[in-house]
């Protein structure tokens, strides 16, 4: 074990030339970044996800209760033996040829069947009211640490000269509140880590699970190997276009629809002037051609490229989600109301639209009486573009 630790920890992977992990030790003048500190991101992550329990239950849901956030979820299907069968045994999304089928043994018309398991494939998702408490707390945990990180870097030589990151390398002390903002942000996100599995799920859950993974791994990296100053510009650039986001989505669940939005315009031009504009002429800049400058070549200096350059690649991936949305609500605004939240359902939403079904199928039988009290599908295309985290940044 001794041999393995001694590999993983090698001073020629992890730090520049001449500088050893000795250079890092803390002494009584000055205290530097360790290893052993990330542990205590674990307790602090388990005291941050308890705290949003609590917000979200005391604070959010009264808040949103006044705001008359829709509290139902989406309309339950109706009762039905054999279209149930179908959809716990066979498929949730039933072909033409197996809807024209059971059109034929039920009586119903086509549409009537799509609008079932439509209804079936909704009921199971959360309702307005928890994606509102979940967009709630995310919002105020990023105004939070968002105003922090601005309150802090005002401060800082390194927030308008980025070469200050590097000066004075590895003698660079860890400051008390350099040190809470990293704990803070790494705990966050390794609350994220855990809860994503019972968060509200979206269809960019893929991407958001890899962005939480590359965030923890890049904020331990910079943290032990002390590049900590270039870490906080990143902090405080991502958790700004994510306030504007979940204030949209806020906004979208209370159906106040002009201030909507304004927010995802304001959100959009954020985020691509942050991630497309700023971070790589910022932070990338910085990081491949200013770290080298100081520091010299090593190997955690690709490692922390290569990182930072896929989160990059996130931010195009999110960037072109944006746009599409923005030139789809450009494109409808033509024939009337300009409305984001009605076009952009396809991108990320939560709760699957009728209309786009529903126009393609022409009426073949009339519907069931029953079906017919149905009329209205179980969409209620409230989230629309506006989901998570970020973007939900969430980063």
């Amino acid at each position: 074990m001794a041999g393995i630790l001694a590999w993983f920890w090698n001073e020629r992977f992890w730090l520049p030339h001449n500088v050893t992990w000795a250079d890092l030790q803390s002494t009584e003048e000055a205290a530097f970044p360790q290893a052993e500190d990330l542990y205590l991101a674990f307790p602090l992550a388990f005291c941050i996800f308890m705290i949003r329990l609590l917000f979200e239950r005391f604070i959010a849901k009264p808040c949103a209760l006044g705001l008359k956030v829709q509290a139902n979820g989406p309309q339950k299907a109706q009762p039905n033996a054999i279209l149930e069968k179908v959809f716990t045994a066979i498929t949730k999304h039933p072909d033409e040829k197996r809807l024209e089928g059971l059109s034929k043994q039920l009586d119903w018309d086509v549409r009537s069947i799509q609008r079932w398991f439509r209804q079936r494939r909704n009921q199971e998702k959360p309702s307005t009211l928890r994606k509102f408490c979940e967009s709630m707390w995310r919002f105020t945990f990023y105004l939070y640490i968002f105003t922090y990180g601005v309150r802090f870097l005002k401060k800082t030589p390194w927030l308008w000269n980025t070469r200050q990151c590097w000066n004075g390398y590895p003698y660079q002390p860890l400051m008390p509140d350099l040190h809470y903002y990293y704990l803070v942000e790494l705990s966050f996100y390794w609350s994220l880590m855990f809860s994503q599995f019972i968060d509200v799920k979206r269809k960019d859950f893929g991407i958001m699970c890899t962005h939480h993974i590359l965030a923890v791994t890049l904020i331990s990296f910079s943290y032990i190997t002390n590049l900590t100053r270039v870490g906080t510009l990143i902090f405080c650039l991502h958790d700004a276009s994510d306030i504007v986001l979940e204030a949209a989505k806020m906004a979208n669940y209370c159906k106040c629809q002009k201030l909507s939005d304004l927010l995802f315009l304001t959100f959009a031009v954020v985020f691509i002037v942050s991630r497309l504009g700023i971070y790589p002429l910022w932070i990338l800049n910085t990081t491949s051609f200013e770290l080298y400058e100081a520091l010299g070549n090593f190997p955690a200096l690709w490692v922390l490229n290569v990182l930072l350059m896929v989160l990059q690649i996130l931010h195009c991936l999110w960037s072109y989600l944006i746009i599409k949305t923005a030139y789809k609500a450009i494109s409808k605004g033509k024939a009337g109301k300009w409305n984001p939240l009605q076009v952009a359902k396809d991108s990320r939403s939560d709760v699957e639209s009728s209309s786009d079904e529903e126009e393609t199928v022409p009426r073949s039988k009339a519907p069931h009486s029953t079906m017919a009290s149905n009329g209205t599908s179980g969409a209620n295309g409230t989230n629309g573009y506006l989901t998570g985290g970020t973007c939900s940044e969430e980063h």
